[in-house]
């Protein structure tokens, strides 16, 4: 695999050193039953291709530069010159080098990790003034107002963006459409984690097996595959976040997840509206906005595969309105079966097994023609294990629009929690198509990126 890494000087010498901790086999104590633990066979023994200790490219920025940026008072300005460093780096060596490493590890260290999310609290005695700094208020009046000077206009635009390092870098440069993952250097180097009390980490074999997975996925491999997988289908998952910047209140961004059954994902960004009611606590597109999103959604299926899908899942956490769900309609070409699916965490209905087993995963109970619910998380036989704590509670599944079968709609809801190759875990309680939708809505609009093309999904996990 070919990865680039872009961190300080003692961030180059973790990665390289975890890289090459990571070519052999990694056996972990036993701390437990023995099937809850996996030893790690190496790298190259599990996807079948070396990883080089030496980073294919390597752009460092000055650790005492960034210590004293993310230090900052005035946080909005700290987090955005923190960002900087590594946004900079990265466009100068594109600007420079021809060559392209399929993935880039940005590293950070613990303080830019701890400082650069919200609500985040310098301590006074290391804290470094800002000078120049406008602060939110009067920034927020400038973006709202103008101004004649254009210093000035450009020193408030910092204020658009969220107050989050991993968020807003991702945001800053998905225009460069070059693959990110972000990670601590405590991930790479425990030892540094056991300095610091406040960080608790996962042993280094489940380290090893989900950073991995995750590198190799967004470096272009595919982890695994889903066996009777059911051709020309596409999954939709609807992505909102509310959201209020500074020149005022937009209530909503929208963006949309679509997703195959072989897991390839795109992401596409819609308009931003007031698509949130206060009344209900819902989203609901108007029927222009969802036409022009599921419009969007059809012709990337179609440059694909030369062709429409035959069926298209729409799944959402609510209901869909009248005219959203027309909008919805329109853009889909005839021929092409539209389904809308309602899929929701509840905690009301509990299923128990007798013995000392929770209920298996997979379980569903059909209610009727249109709603079941499935135990997407429970029991595996495979891992002679149940991964939780507490009696699994299932999703509450309901066919809200269109005509299909609802064991079908569960098989194939199923089947989308195996496809979340951020880490290596057997499934996820929710299917990919909503697993991430926080996440992704996060990135959308962690800045002032209206122009972003529709871009995959292992942009923005």
């Amino acid at each position: 695999m070919d990865i680039g890494i872009i961190g300080t000087k003692r961030a180059a010498a973790i990665y390289e050193s975890w890289v090459q901790s990571i070519q052999t086999n990694i056996a972990e104590p036993e701390k437990g039953r023995p099937e809850n633990k996996m030893m790690w066979p190496g790298f190259q023994a599990v996807f079948g291709i070396p990883w080089p200790a030496k980073p294919f490219a390597s752009c460092q920025i000055d650790g005492a530069e960034l210590s004293r940026r993310i230090r900052g008072d005035d946080r909005h300005e700290a987090i955005y010159k923190a960002v900087d460093l590594y946004e900079e780096a990265l466009r100068r060596y594109l600007r420079e080098e021809e060559a392209r490493p399929q993935l880039w590890y940005a590293i950070v260290p613990e303080e830019v990790f701890r400082y650069g999310r919200p609500q985040s609290n310098v301590p006074r005695d290391i804290r470094e003034s800002t000078k120049g700094a406008l602060g939110k208020r009067v920034a927020q009046k400038i973006l709202r107002e103008g101004s004649l000077f254009s210093e000035e206009v450009e020193a408030a635009a910092i204020y658009e963006y969220e107050l989050n390092f991993h968020n807003q870098l991702k945001a800053r440069l998905l225009d460069t459409k070059q693959v990110i993952q972000v990670v601590r250097e405590t991930t790479l180097a425990p030892l540094l984690a056991e300095e610091d009390s406040r960080r608790s980490l996962q042993d280094t074999a489940s380290v090893a097996w989900n950073l991995a997975t995750t590198s190799f996925y967004k470096s272009g491999g595919r982890p695994w595959r889903i066996a009777d997988v059911r051709e020309h289908v596409c999954y939709v998952g609807l992505v909102y976040k509310r959201i209020e910047n500074a020149k005022g209140r937009d209530n909503a961004c929208c963006g949309a997840q679509m997703f195959l059954s072989s897991g390839d994902g795109v992401v596409f960004k819609g308009a931003v509206g007031p698509w949130y009611s206060e009344v209900n606590g819902q989203y609901q597109l108007s029927k222009e906005k969802a036409a022009e999103l599921m419009d969007m959604v059809v012709k990337a299926y179609c440059d694909s595969h030369d062709r429409p899908p035959t069926e298209l899942f729409i799944h959402g956490q609510a209901a869909f309105g009248d005219d959203e769900w027309a909008g919805f309609a329109s853009s889909v070409p005839e021929g092409t079966k539209l389904v809308g699916v309602r899929i929701k965490r509840q905690t009301e209905i509990k299923l128990f097994r007798f013995g000392d087993r929770p209920v298996l995963r997979g379980t569903a109970m059909i209610a009727g023609a249109r709603k079941a619910y499935l135990w997407s998380v429970g029991f595996t036989p495979r891992l002679n294990t149940y991964p939780g704590r507490e009696v699994p509670n299932p999703l509450t599944v309901d066919i809200v629009r269109g005509e299909t079968d609802i064991e079908t709609v569960l098989a194939d809801l199923l089947s989308l929690t195996k496809l979340n190759f951020n880490n290596a875990g057997f499934s996820d309680g929710l299917p990919v198509t909503l697993r991430f939708a926080d996440l992704v809505g996060e990135i959308l609009t962690a800045g002032p990126t209206d122009n972003t093309p529709p871009l995959p999904f292992k942009y923005y996990i």
